[in-house]
């Protein structure tokens, strides 16, 4: 079975700094992959590079066989369009630490948006999908509701709707109960455990390893750039055999 995901040795920098260094890994369609480590680790910048909103320096990143943002010729790689890219992009849906809904549209509009722009459905499929993936994420009775109406986690679910309505076959989250108050997080965890059940192919960089533990099916911790320890997110969590997994998890369990 072909990876859903596949990188080989990534790497990116900004200016001097090198963020990541030769990452190497891969996802099972159908997994549900966790990121953890500490801030600036390199976790976002490698989840932005899987849909190539940042550019590799090195490497090779391919999605469902595909490479990222670049076709090979021999042994020369060319990038792409900004529009070929985009077309690609479409397959993967994002979700990120702040929610980004449009503030002068319905929770409904919002969803809608996307497949009537980017894929030219007509509205009333779109709006029919978006009422089913509003009542998916627990908020139907939000439709006509404005951004500004909504809680965060409300806000935050209506995003994962969004991004759900381009039918993508790969999902990124991006820390996305990070900016969410406590009690708000609940309710965005559980509309993720629902898309994993559903067997939605999901890469998750979380800080939220209750999440992490019970739902993925393999973790990865990064810290400066690299992966330093992977497996069995219950193996991992619960005895990681490398020092600074453990002072890391000390910290943060």
């Amino acid at each position: 079975m072909n990876a859903m995901v596949k990188a080989e040795g990534v790497h990116k920098s900004f200016g001097l700094i090198e963020v990541l260094k030769g990452i190497d890994l891969e996802v099972a369609p159908r997994e549900v992959f966790c990121l953890i480590g500490p801030s600036g680790s390199g976790k976002s910048t490698f989840l932005r590079c899987i849909n190539h909103l940042e550019k590799l320096n090195a490497g090779r990143l391919y999605v469902d066989g595909d490479l990222v943002g670049y076709r090979q010729n021999g042994n020369k790689l060319h990038e792409l369009r900004d529009s070929e890219v985009a077309l690609k992009r479409r397959d993967i849906g994002m979700v990120f630490q702040r929610f980004n809904l449009f503030p002068h549209m319905t929770a409904l509009e919002n969803v809608m948006e996307a497949p009537v722009q980017v894929k030219g459905e007509s509205k009333a499929v779109a709006r029919e999908r978006a009422g089913k993936l509003l009542d998916r994420v627990g908020l139907a009775d939000k439709a006509a509701n404005y951004p500004s109406q909504l809680s965060g986690g409300q806000q935050q679910r209506v995003a994962i709707a969004r991004a759900l309505a381009m039918e993508p076959k790969l999902m990124l989250f991006d820390e996305p109960t990070s900016a969410l108050d406590p009690e708000l997080v609940g309710d965005v965890l559980d509309v993720m455990r629902g898309l994993a059940e559903d067997g939605m192919t999901m890469v998750v960089v979380t800080h939220e390893m209750g999440f992490a533990r019970e739902v993925g099916d393999s973790i990865v911790f990064m810290d400066d750039g690299v992966v330093v320890e992977a497996g069995n997110p219950r193996d991992v969590l619960t005895n990681p055999q490398h020092d600074r997994t453990r002072t890391f998890l000390s910290k943060v369990l």
